[in-house]
């Protein structure tokens, strides 16, 4: 049997005004697909762990983080199609905004104009004794390989991640030569992006037009390539990555899964995700394993937008898991989140998100899919290291332990 795997970015919440953003969406097919399958919740990495998407993703694929993450960097690196070299390090960035020294918006106001024309001024800059590779990716993101000798990941990131305050200033974690000089490249490189796109003419329009400027690259998530073993090694199934973020991208690539892009996806709140479903639906045809991600739900809720992130739940609903449930058929079909992104803290927290099955199940009372109906499904409570087992179980592919 083939299996669906769908994954709402950020899907779950806290209560606002007594309900979740899922609790308040109208949801007729997500509820359709729970009662008619099993439900639980589930902690994508471990409880009480607050999960990157990086993280959370190789996890729910069977990797165990705490053995394998080196950092965010690589798997950006790989979804932008950058193939790293033993020794190289590479950082995620992104292009934000500063006034008086003081970052003012991280991302730059998710604005896009003319970020390609910031990135190819960015991508001039030289430092002594290495070679940078940058690469614009989606959005307001991109990605820094820092390529040559004595290099070392053990860095803080120049991203405080919060504003009103400067850049922060890398540091080496562990006091050695190489972290000292690589930690110096990180400064050195902050400090040349502010120089060349404050004046940049793409940012005198920007603040003409009265958008935010992008007049710095703050970097984070320092890492090496890891060694993963591939996807299809590991479960014997090919499997295949639709999504339109480049790290999420980069990790499906860092284990050997193939990707397809879709034109009109592009992450945000108004991409096209029934082109996306549509994509996924015949992929079936030539993959035992199809993965799709949607990304959008995160977004508002990182902007704390409570009622951008239930209407674009309902499209989810509409758009996608209408379609699954009208076409899909002998494929085992899962919905769920990698984490929960609350409105309340507008970032990821530890709460556990819920998760629907449809396939060959012993089905539950459960009737809507939502973080506190779905708490009491027949699931219960798995954590998201385990779900690949369940799904080559559901698919009869599973191996038997034992005699």
């Amino acid at each position: 049997m083939k299996s669906l795997f769908i994954v709402c970015d950020g899907l779950g919440d806290r209560l606002t005004n007594g309900k979740t953003p899922l609790e308040a969406a109208k949801t007729p097919n997500m509820d359709l697909l729970a009662m008619n399958g099993i439900t639980g919740i589930m902690d994508p990495v471990r409880a009480g762990i607050r999960p990157g998407s990086d993280t959370s993703h190789l996890s729910l694929f069977g990797y165990d983080p705490f053995k394998l993450y080196t950092g965010r960097g690589p798997f950006e690196a790989a979804g932008a199609g950058i193939k790293l070299k033993e020794g190289d390090i590479a950082c995620r960035c992104n292009f934000a905004s500063m006034r008086n020294g003081r970052i003012t918006d991280r991302r730059a106001g998710r604005e896009e104009e003319g970020l390609d024309q910031l990135s190819k001024a960015v991508e001039k800059i030289k430092i002594d004794g290495v070679k940078l590779i940058f690469k614009r990716c989606q959005g307001h993101r991109a990605v820094l390989v820092v390529r040559g000798k004595g290099l070392s990941p053990r860095i803080t990131d120049t991203d405080p991640e919060e504003t009103g305050v400067p850049p922060a200033k890398s540091k080496p974690i562990d006091g050695k030569k190489d972290s000292v000089k690589t930690a110096d490249i990180l400064n050195e490189f902050t400090r040349k992006t502010i120089e060349i796109l404050s004046d940049h003419p793409v940012n005198s329009k920007r603040t003409g037009n009265g958008k935010p400027p992008a007049n710095v690259v703050l970097c984070r998530g320092t890492g090496i390539n890891p060694h993963l073993e591939p996807f299809k090694k590991k479960y014997g199934m090919k499997g295949v990555c639709i999504c339109a973020t480049t790290l999420i991208a980069g990790v499906c690539r860092a284990i050997g899964m193939d990707t397809l892009d879709v034109k009109g996806a592009n992450g945000h709140t108004d991409s096209d995700i029934g082109a996306k479903a549509k994509a996924a639906i015949g992929a079936l045809k030539k993959y035992d394993f199809v993965f799709l991600h949607i990304k959008g739900a995160d977004e508002a809720s990182h902007d704390g937008n409570f009622q951008a992130k239930r209407e674009f739940i309902e499209r989810i609903d509409r758009e996608v898991i209408a379609l699954v449930l009208e076409e899909v058929k002998d494929t085992t079909v899962i919905l769920t989140a990698d984490h929960s992104t609350p409105i309340s803290i507008r970032q990821h927290s530890a709460d556990p998100v819920p998760i629907a099955i449809l396939g060959d199940v012993r089905t539950d009372s459960v009737k809507k899919f939502t973080e506190r109906d779905c708490a009491k499904g027949g699931l219960g409570r798995i954590c998201g290291i385990n779900l690949m087992g369940i799904i080559l179980d559901l698919g009869n592919d599973a191996e038997l332990f034992g005699a």
